[in-house]
């Protein structure tokens, strides 16, 4: 497939640029995807999609502050370092700007001496492995100096970085929220709960690549980034129990939706396992474990409208945008959500 096969003209003015005061009041759009059918609802009213012993599996991933600001021990040069993931205890493959600054060996000092860090080597993506050195502990160091990495698309400063995180947000190390989760509430989650629907955990560290565009014309030749993740044992047997008695698996985020997918087996059993996936999902692939899927409205050409394509239909998802387009649904990650059944 090409990737044009994915484009879809989106306004500017329909990127959401901050969250809503109501993280459950945002609109839903539910698509059926068999039928093509389409209902526009508030996503409160998920709960009414949702039967008893179904099961909701939800990344319970926190952002870290994972944006730091350094100044290069030679020059006085200013460098901004985005953290994507831990290679070793204190090495971290990151992004970095501008990067001709950053090269091997250089050493740079953030805030006022309490971290240092130096380049190790370049990457293939263009990023920089980099060697932390300071004294006490380092994740307390970042939530002092480290920012929240927004997308590029919100130019909003967000004053409330809570909104950034789910509400059931733990294990940290994303550099970007599993944004689909976003919308529910406590309130909503136990009222979810109420009506007899199993809630299952497992844990995905978001990184900036989900953000990267996809560059192949011819989609299959795209190489997907890699992510770590977690499913433990006991949140495995809550959604194979669902699987077991034939309710619905539905997935929060296409995060959540990789996961599965890569734990799961060709009987649509999700085994117990941590590691690194790099599952790419796109039109014509067989979903093992995922029955139903709420997600966000995503980029143009990106890998997470290809998702969805793969799982509702491209010709369904292209209409449910468009639809959404004219109707003034707010996109992206501060945006409204999507209920695929």
């Amino acid at each position: 497939m090409n990737l044009h096969d994915f484009y879809y003209e989106l306004p500017k003015e329909l990127i959401a640029q901050e969250p809503i005061k109501e993280r459950d009041m945002s609109r839903l759009m539910v698509l059926n995807k068999e039928t093509g059918e389409i209902h526009h609802r508030i996503f409160k009213n998920v709960v009414d999609y949702l039967n008893e012993g179904d099961c909701l599996v939800l990344n319970n991933s926190r952002v870290i502050p994972a944006r730091l600001y350094g100044i290069k021990d030679e020059t006085g040069g200013k460098m901004e370092f985005v953290l994507l993931r831990r290679v070793d205890k204190d090495k971290w493959e990151t992004l970095v700007r501008p990067g001709k600054r950053a090269k091997i060996g250089s050493e740079f000092t953030f805030g006022n001496g309490e971290l240092r860090c130096k380049i190790l080597e370049h990457t293939d993506s263009g990023g920089r492995i980099i060697q932390f050195y300071y004294d006490g502990v380092f994740e307390e160091i970042l939530d002092k100096l480290g920012q929240m990495p927004l997308p590029p698309y919100i130019k909003k400063e967000l004053k409330d970085q809570e909104r950034y995180q789910t509400v059931y947000s733990k294990v940290k190390g994303s550099a970007a929220a599993p944004t689909a989760g976003l919308h529910f509430t406590n309130e909503l989650l136990d009222e979810i709960r109420k009506k007899g629907v199993n809630i299952a955990y497992l844990t995905l560290h978001v990184g900036l690549g989900t953000f990267r565009p996809v560059k192949e014309e011819k989609i299959e030749d795209h190489k997907m980034h890699s992510e770590f993740y977690v499913i433990d044992e006991k949140n495995a047997e809550i959604i194979n129990e669902a699987k077991r008695r034939g309710n619905k698996v539905v997935a929060v985020g296409t995060t959540s939706c990789r996961t599965i997918e890569t734990a799961g087996d060709e009987n649509g059993f999700v085994k117990p396992s941590t590691g690194w996936t790099d599952i790419f999902i796109y039109p014509g692939y067989k979903f093992k474990v995922m029955d139903a899927l709420i997600t966000n409205f995503h980029l143009p050409e990106s890998t997470l409208i290809m998702l969805v394509s793969a799982f509702a239909g491209r010709e369904n998802i292209l209409n449910a945008y468009n639809v959404a387009v004219k109707e003034k649904y707010r996109f992206f990650s501060f945006g409204d959500a999507m209920l695929l059944i």
